[in-house]
């Protein structure tokens, strides 16, 4: 099969975060399987989803890892000019459809590759690592790593994750966590403004505190150029279920916000200054109403971000397949921190542009789609080398 007509299989399956993978996890397996290749799953509990992994090539250390998500992002609500999830040739060197980018595209040319794979005389192996449920919070992927931990005897050294990167070589990502927090207040008669506590004026002194907290680390100098914005950006995007009228003061409000933090702050440093601050406010609201509260709970579990250092084996790794020099950070979240984390010296390089990730009429060019299926040439070749 072609890359093009791979590309066409997987984009057939609308999975999305969250939901059931095993249609488009069986295809991938079949097709494993149709070229011999043993394959290991890594089922959710349920086992309504699972993971991918498998060897080509020798057992010996110093393998690499190609990492990709079966799952995309909803269509709905966005205009698309055709079918998302039937790969359609546009006529203008591009090949649209939800998940032609990210990151499908880089699964096509992974598949696509795997004879080339199997004829040559691999002197380090190729690995497989393909997950689900990365769009909501990369889920999966901290199992999927430890799994290819404990499955082989010999240890793979790098991993690739294949996001939309335009081929380049990226060693650094913003790590990500979403939080929910429900101010719990009182209700009443909006006269008793002074009286009550109202949980929309509270939660919106929680989120001012938020965008404080924001500019105050770019004012202590906490800055990194290689991200757009250079620092860790703190940000909420859904106020809801906030008071039922204008004259009835509200006993609730919920509120989720997102931290995308540099590699030199933490996630749970900011966290832990939240939830002191949260504490000051209760202390003083719960003098009015001893049942006031505050609950701030993850959405999802924190991504780390990914910061390779220029000096391990990697960088020269990847930047002799790209052909380039060239380094570069992104500031969208992958599961590379998370490979990186299990041991694995990481990067992200893939087809495709971030651009057009998780937007009406998502492409892939046919171009990108050429140079992620080179970059595969190459890789196969310098892991024929003795």
């Amino acid at each position: 099969m072609t890359v093009n007509e791979i590309l066409a299989q997987l984009i057939s399956f609308p999975v999305l975060g969250g939901q059931s993978n095993l249609s488009i996890a069986q295809w991938i397996e079949d097709y494993l399987t149709k070229h011999g290749v043993t394959y290991t799953i890594v089922p959710n509990a349920e086992g309504t989803k699972r993971s991918i992994h498998c060897r080509i090539g020798p057992a010996v250390d110093g393998g690499v890892i190609l990492s990709g998500h079966m799952d995309v992002v909803p269509v709905e609500g966005q205009s698309w000019d055709t079918d998302p999830f039937q790969l359609v040739d546009g006529g203008d060197g591009k090949l649209y459809a939800r998940g032609s980018c990210d990151m499908k595209g880089f699964l096509a040319c992974c598949l696509a590759a795997l004879p080339e794979m199997l004829a040559a005389k691999l002197q380090r192996p190729i690995y497989f690592a393909f997950s689900y449920d990365e769009e909501i919070g990369c889920l999966a992927a901290p199992e999927l790593a430890a799994h290819i931990n404990s499955t082989y005897k010999e240890k793979p050294k790098f991993a690739i994750i294949g996001e939309p990167s335009m081929m380049e070589a990226v060693v650094g990502q913003k790590g990500i966590v979403i939080y929910h927090t429900t101010v719990n207040g009182s209700a009443g008669h909006s006269s008793r403004i002074r009286t009550e506590v109202s949980a929309i004026t509270e939660a919106a002194r929680l989120i001012l505190w938020l965008e404080n907290k924001m500019n105050d680390l770019v004012a202590r100098g906490q800055i990194d150029d290689r991200f757009t914005p250079p620092h860790t950006s703190i940000h909420c995007g859904i106020f809801e279920r906030s008071g039922i009228a204008p004259n009835v003061i509200a006993d609730r409000a919920d509120f989720y916000w997102d931290v995308r933090v540099i590699p030199a702050d933490k996630l749970e440093d900011i966290r832990r200054e939240f939830d002191l601050y949260c504490e000051t406010v209760a202390a003083k609201c719960r003098t009015r109403f001893p049942e006031f509260d505050i609950k701030t709970t993850a959405h999802h579990p924190p991504v780390p971000p990914l910061d390779t250092p220029v000096n391990l084996p990697i960088v020269d790794f990847i930047q002799e397949l790209c052909g380039s020099k060239d380094l570069t950070a992104v500031s969208y979240a992958t599961e590379a921190g998370q490979f990186s984390e299990a041991g694995f010296e990481s990067v992200i390089c893939g087809p495709g542009s971030i651009a057009q990730a998780h937007r009406a009429n998502e492409y892939i060019s046919k171009d990108q789609l050429a140079k992620g299926l080179a970059f595969m040439h190459r890789l196969i070749e310098k892991l024929s080398k003795k």
